[in-house]
């Protein structure tokens, strides 16, 4: 673990034991993408546990387009449980990206408690969808994790296989949402974009 993310431990408890056991605290360091979760503190709520890689942070970050070094109240659906996660960038004094702090909170038993009031008052209008920028600093923080996932491998060395599998997990974790991350995962590869389109359709099954 990287020293730096050390001092964040005492606050992945504070936040667990504050909003109680549907709160989950995980706490990320990116030099190793594939065994990103360094610290869970009260890992009941999705299952994380250390060694596992990063899942939703960087798809709410492309999603949000967030400007700043936080994206906070995406959901998504766990072991049939409703989570609502935000995540915060963590940067070394350099400016560089290391880590990221991300809460996860179990709605169920609230979904649960409004769909009963809701029961008792008129259907809500639908809320009109956003459609914000993505910023640069999503592009940055995508790439930066695209570095630490081909760091210390020789891309020219690899095999088809091995190029293969890199391109799983970087579509496992949401990376190629982001515009121009085909271009940008194909040049640290060394390989052309219609490669990187080849590599996806395999991966996800269309060929």
């Amino acid at each position: 673990m990287n020293p730096k993310l050390k001092a964040y431990i005492p606050m992945a408890d504070m936040l667990a034991e504050t909003f109680g056991d549907e709160c989950e605290v995980v706490l990320h360091d990116i030099a190793d993408p594939e065994h990103s979760v360094v610290y869970v503190a009260n890992g009941t709520v999705t299952g994380r546990k250390i060694g596992q890689g990063f899942e939703h942070f960087v798809k709410t970050a492309i999603t949000q387009g967030a400007e700043e070094d936080f994206v906070a109240n995406d959901f998504f659906q766990k072991n049939g449980r409703l989570i609502r996660t935000s995540s915060a960038l963590i940067r070394d004094d350099d400016g560089r990206l290391i880590g990221a702090l991300c809460i996860n909170l179990d709605m169920t038993h609230t979904q649960q408690q409004i769909a009963y009031l809701q029961g008792f008052m008129p259907k809500p209008k639908p809320p009109a969808t956003k459609n914000e920028g993505k910023g640069k600093r999503v592009e940055e923080m995508v790439m930066a994790l695209v570095d630490n996932i081909l760091a210390g491998c020789d891309v020219t060395a690899l095999s088809r296989e091995e190029r293969i599998e890199k391109i799983r997990f970087m579509d496992s974790r949401g990376i190629f949402q982001l515009k121009g991350s085909i271009d940008q995962v194909a040049e640290r590869l060394g390989i052309n974009r219609v490669t990187v389109y080849s590599y996806l359709d395999e991966v996800r099954g269309k060929r």
